[in-house]
């Protein structure tokens, strides 16, 4: 997996939780956001963006198609820290 600790993993959970106005408790890392929780393209879109302030990294739009759960959105997040270092 990835090197994302346990406090942003806890804070992406929440801008996910946030955004698509669920509680914490009914996202898993892997249910699918799209599926079972209701987000759109815009949804998805606005998760990104999010992410990129909170965390202060830059994601290309095309890592949406892997962000479909909390593993992905961990995944993309690591590889986006990755290039920056």
């Amino acid at each position: 997996m990835s090197a994302i600790d346990e406090a942003t993993r806890k804070h992406v959970k929440n801008i996910v939780c946030d955004i698509l106005e669920v509680e914490p408790e009914e996202v898993t890392e892997t249910s699918l956001l799209a599926e079972e929780h209701d987000a759109d393209s815009l949804r998805s879109i606005e998760i990104l963006a999010a992410i990129e302030v909170a965390l202060q990294v830059s994601i290309a739009q095309a890592e949406m198609k892997r962000m479909v759960n909390l593993e992905g959105i961990y995944a993309v997040l690591a590889d986006a820290r990755t290039r920056v270092k």
